[in-house]
């Protein structure tokens, strides 16, 4: 079981990721220019971007113990992840993958390099 506590770890290991208040005070996780995580308010699920709508219905679909969107998401490539239901090793695969999308092609270059 993952917590609000290991996603904030995870997101602040990834090159030129820091932590700030979001336009709604809750915690999000950027890279210049971009957030690539978020926790809402509640502070047990996690927002991510993955690569396309494509992606997200297929993880609803096929987990939706762990995956869900809400209207808000409509039209992006964005999910909602239970952090209850997700081990920290599927987390860190999750939020790396969101970075990775976000993150400027120098950074995610220069982290695959490492």
């Amino acid at each position: 079981m993952a917590t609000a506590d290991d996603l904030r770890r995870i997101a602040l290991e990834l090159p030129e990721a820091y932590e700030r208040a979001s336009h709604d005070n809750r915690s999000s996780f950027r890279t210049k220019p971009r957030m690539f995580a978020a926790l809402r308010d509640d502070g047990d699920v996690a927002v991510l971007w993955v690569a396309d709508e494509g992606e997200k219905h297929a993880l609803v679909t096929s987990e939706a113990d762990k995956f869900f969107t809400t209207p808000h998401y409509d039209g992006h490539p964005i999910v909602l992840v239970r952090l209850a239901a997700v081990d920290v090793d599927e987390l860190a695969e999750l939020v790396t993958e969101s970075w990775r999308l976000r993150a400027s092609t120098a950074a995610v270059r220069a982290w695959d390099e490492a």
